[in-house]
């Protein structure tokens, strides 16, 4: 299947540049709020059903402008006043979800589904070559809706003009083409034309910010792995957890290289099964079938493998194991690999079937000063504590020929594959150039004529009327580049220390009102279904731990990236409900059994609800109230976010987990790192009287119920903390505080309440 490798191309304002999306960027919140407007275009794959319900997939140039967006037969730059296919508005309802990997027309794309979350029957679906490019899409669309919420911010008139638009509806006429906004501040790219193949991968992250500011650590909890290097294979390092090791219930080991690529072609190498590519790099696992696929982050692989080069072993191996993948919002690719049993591959003849030892990926790209794309790529495996000790008293003579050997090879065959192949190491560059107008606003003049714009997921849900361009192609842009600056921190260790203490302190009358005397918050004052724990004995149970665990923005984060340990929450967590029910509900706070609507929780000034619902068979919520002991100031950050818009709020509100004590696969899945949970799963709120509710729908998103079904499996040995707080992107907000942590220990499944609703 042929599709363009996107290019990623960026517009900047005069002074610099900014970045778009990412849970830790922080840019696309100062860009609106500066002035300025964006477009996003590239080539995509159109999918839908027509009239007569045959499935359809075009080859189709998008582009985003500002709010609108427009879906073309060529790409518009190249052919001058060609007219869309489609047009429409993207609205502030609209959601994007990644549905993953699927198999089109014999070859793999990655689908992004568009549906308005106010009625799921307007969906669209378009299709990308790599999950990078998805994840550049799915940025477009955000800054998009952030843009549609800035406008709806500026006053009725904007209000009624956008309700105007998203009501007309385009089907059955051909819009007329609407003109180039004048002074675009931000031009980016994805796509190069119709003649790039899909085998080609290109740099959809590089940017001048990410020379800036530098992340040196991979999490923002803080973990208690002791990783010690005890061996160097070919430029790779191999590592064992020490602190594990202790444990006696097994090694965690690992291997750790850097690969001269972007994170988005090695994970697409690692996750080929493309036997002539994987004779390439992988010595021990290079015949590999796809033998079922779940969804789109999921499948179950078979293999084979002769290990008499590796082992004593005289017969043929053959293995079956499942694989899970996950991109993280930082961008880092998780992927976990599971042994399984499959009903449609059972054992052959000739083969002795085996357990492949379970392992993960992670893939995550560094930022380097030269601009070319580098990424760390570190496998990890379980090894039986005695055969690992053997080794290392023998030297590691015997190590060399096992099969955790051989896996661990892996990473650095992979990293002497993609160096000697130079189509895989191709990277775009990144265009800048600046303009000096910086009205946010489309100019009154863009929409030709009295027609307006429908809805984005109307715009795309029906079958184009023209034929496919897959003969079509166009030019490559040649790009421009721009010599980047780069701050260099140059910081002494005494002053470090200073500031490091002074960003952990949380002013408490910068988000509470000062001048009203605090209420005595007794969590035994109110009751949840889940009992508080009294000492880490308890099991099945909850406490609240402060917030030096977890990792958030200083006061100098915008400038140097710099983290710092949090201090103890800002609103005290007072009671905890578990309840099982046969459908998902919203409002929890309104319903009478709700802690909310007690006599105690009515006398509060005010109580942040969250609710995250898990899907299961039957589902569950998990209910957290977290109390403030004072009024909440309602030009504090808290206050804004308490009564702003979704949208406001899906941009800010975040959570960073942590697994204290669990299996070690589990810990990677849900990893350490920050997530933006509004644009991860959609969340939906309720703001009333003297609280604001959090829906937290974890099943929205393939993704998150992959993880949590993970989880769920082994939930009753987990110790798992969770910080939320709002995330800080302006210098007025730093440095960030923790709003309220929670530590679950060990629940049980069947300990939940069933409520009726």
């Amino acid at each position: 299947m042929a599709h363009p490798a996107p290019v990623f191309k960026k517009v900047g304002s005069e002074g610099g540049s900014s970045e778009s999306g990412g849970s830790e960027s922080g840019g696309s919140d100062r860009f609106f709020g500066g002035g300025g407007s964006f477009e996003y275009s590239g080539w995509v794959y159109h999918l839908g059903v027509n009239s007569i319900g045959h499935e359809y997939c075009h080859l189709r140039y998008l582009c985003i402008r500002g709010k609108y967006v427009e879906m073309y037969k060529r790409d518009p730059n190249e052919n001058p006043g060609i007219k869309p296919l489609r047009r429409g508005v993207i609205g502030h309802t609209l959601m994007v979800e990644d549905l993953g990997r699927r198999k089109v027309n014999h070859g793999d794309v990655y689908v992004l589904r568009f549906y308005n979350r106010l009625d799921e029957t307007k969906k669209g679906e378009i299709a990308c070559p790599t999950a990078g490019e998805v994840k550049k899409w799915m940025e477009a669309f955000d800054q998009a809706k952030q843009q549609a919420d800035y406008e709806l911010s500026r006053g009725a008139s904007a209000r009624n003009k956008l309700n105007m638009e998203a009501e007309i509806n385009l089907e059955g006429h051909r819009p007329r083409v609407r003109r180039y906004a004048h002074g675009l501040k931000r031009l980016i790219k994805i796509g190069q034309g119709p003649e790039k193949l899909l085998r080609q991968s290109s740099n959809l992250g590089a940017n001048s910010r990410s020379e800036l500011y530098y992340d040196a650590d991979g999490g923002d909890a803080i973990e208690a792995h002791e990783w010690k290097c005890v061996r160097t294979i070919n430029g790779v390092r191999i590592f064992e957890d020490v602190a594990e090791a202790k444990s006696a219930k097994g090694v965690l080991v690992k291997a750790v290289g850097v690969v001269e690529a972007s994170a988005d072609t090695v994970f697409e190498v690692v996750l080929s099964l493309d036997r002539r590519q994987r004779y390439e790099w992988d010595t021990l696992t290079g015949d590999l079938e796809l033998v079922d696929s779940l969804d789109g982050h999921y499948d179950v692989v078979y293999g084979a493998f002769d290990p008499r080069h590796l082992t004593w072993w005289q017969s043929k191996r053959d293995f079956v194991f499942s694989r899970q993948w996950f991109h993280g919002q930082d961008g880092t690719y998780t992927i976990l690999q599971f042994p399984a049993v499959h009903k449609n591959m059972p054992p052959k003849n000739g083969y002795r079937r085996t357990k492949i030892y379970p392992s993960t990926w992670e893939i995550r790209n560094l930022h380097t000063l030269s601009g070319s794309a580098r990424c760390l790529v570190a496998q990890m495996l379980e090894i039986h504590c005695k055969s690992w000790f053997k080794w290392k008293k023998n030297n590691f003579l015997e190590f060399e020929k096992t099969i955790p050997f051989g896996l661990l090879s892996q990473v650095s065959g992979l990293k002497e594959y993609i160096g000697a192949t130079p189509a895989l190491t191709f990277e775009a560059s990144t265009v800048i150039v600046h303009s000096k107008t910086s009205d946010v606003s489309m100019p009154n003049g863009e929409c030709e004529g009295e027609e307006g714009a429908d809805q984005f997921y109307d715009a795309i849900a029906v079958e184009s009327s023209s034929s496919s361009s897959e003969d079509e192609s166009d030019n490559e842009v040649e790009p421009i580049k721009k010599d980047k600056k780069v701050k260099l921190k140059n910081v002494s260790w005494a002053i470090a220390s200073l500031a490091l203490r002074r960003d952990s302190v949380l002013d408490i009358g910068k988000e509470l009102n000062p001048n009203v005397s605090p209420l005595t918050l007794d969590p035994s004052d109110f009751h949840g279904t889940l009992q508080q724990g009294k000492d880490e004995k308890d099991t099945n149970c909850w406490t609240s731990p402060g917030g030096s665990g977890f990792m958030i923005r200083g006061k100098t984060y915008l400038k140097d990236n710099t983290k710092v340990k949090g201090g103890d929450p800002l609103l005290k967590l007072i009671a905890v409900d578990w309840y099982t029910l046969e459908n998902s509900i919203t409002k929890l706070a309104l319903h009478p059994r709700c802690l909310v609507q007690s006599e105690a929780g009515k006398k509060l000034p005010f109580i942040l609800v969250i609710n995250l619902m898990v899907p299961a068979k039957p589902n569950y919520s998990l209910v957290l109230y977290y109390a403030a002991d004072r009024p909440v100031n309602k030009d504090s950050l808290l206050g804004k976010f308490i009564d702003g818009t979704d949208l406001y709020r899906d941009s800010r509100f975040k959570l960073i987990p942590s697994i204290i004590e669990g299996y070690w696969m589990v810990k990677r899945a849900v990893g350490t790192k920050a997530c933006l949970l509004g644009k991860a799963v959609t969340c939906k709120y309720l703001r009333q009287d003297n609280f604001l509710e959090i829906d937290v729908d974890i099943g929205s998103s393939s993704v998150a119920r992959s993880i949590i079904g993970l989880v769920l499996g082994y939930v009753t040995s987990l110790v798992v903390d969770l910080a939320i707080l709002i995330e800080a992107k302006e210098e007025a907000d730093l440095p960030e505080y923790i709003l309220g942590t929670v530590r679950l220990n060990r629940v049980r499944v069947d300990s939940a309440v069933p409520l009726d609703v």
